[in-house]
């Protein structure tokens, strides 16, 4: 069974939906003992650091995801779900994450386009399609080829300490991990649930592992 967190801050249905149609069994739930004894645990975010943390430590889920992610058994971080693994995050302060993977998250520097392309600044959020650098070593993008586009929706990226756990690349103005991948934790900085045919093949993917 593969457990989706619900703590108030993820787009759940349609990550549900979208597994489910790769063929994944699928519970979502804001249960401790349900999110400890996954089999594969999901957990995906729209919205803010601090916040999400915040709702975590309210509905008693931070230690049942620890326990579950020592155990061994594949985690997978959607969006702000990939930004919660690293040690902390600037956003709305300097706030504690999970700590999983050392680093932490940054604001996207408004940095000046090119002439090629085009006028004014870079936008924030990064919002919309863009390509992921990749060898496809990571198990989750297996048959994925390198240069496809994904969707995203952030205004945050991660900086690990150790780019060893880096399994994707995305260039917005600067270079960002757009997939780590460290053991048994997987996570994507992009929305696949909204990636299109792609995207449902890194769900089924994960589902898969």
């Amino acid at each position: 069974m593969i457990v989706i967190v619900d703590y108030g801050m993820g787009n759940l249905r349609s990550v549900s939906k979208a597994l489910e149609e790769v063929g994944g069994k699928v519970k979502v739930s804001d249960d401790p003992k349900a999110v400890s004894g996954a089999d594969k645990l999901i957990v995906p975010g729209v919205g803010a650091f601090k916040d999400a943390m915040r709702e975590l430590r309210a509905r008693r889920l931070i230690e049942p995801i620890n326990k579950f992610v020592k155990s061994g058994k594949p985690f997978l971080g959607l969006c702000l779900g990939l930004q919660l693994i690293f040690s902390e995050s600037e956003e709305g302060g300097r706030n504690k994450g999970l700590g999983f993977i050392k680093g932490r998250v940054l604001r996207f520097p408004r940095r000046p386009l090119t002439l090629s392309e085009g006028e004014g600044a870079l936008k924030i959020p990064h919002m919309g399609w863009n390509r992921l650098r990749s060898e496809g070593k990571c198990p989750l993008l297996k048959g994925i080829p390198d240069g496809s586009y994904m969707y995203f929706v952030h205004s945050y990226y991660a900086e690990p300490d150790d780019d060893g756990c880096v399994a994707a690349w995305t260039d917005y103005g600067i270079e960002f991990p757009s997939v780590v991948w460290s053991k048994n934790i997987y996570a994507t900085q992009f929305h696949p649930e909204k990636s299109q045919r792609l995207g449902l093949k890194i769900l089924r993917n994960y589902a898969r592992l």
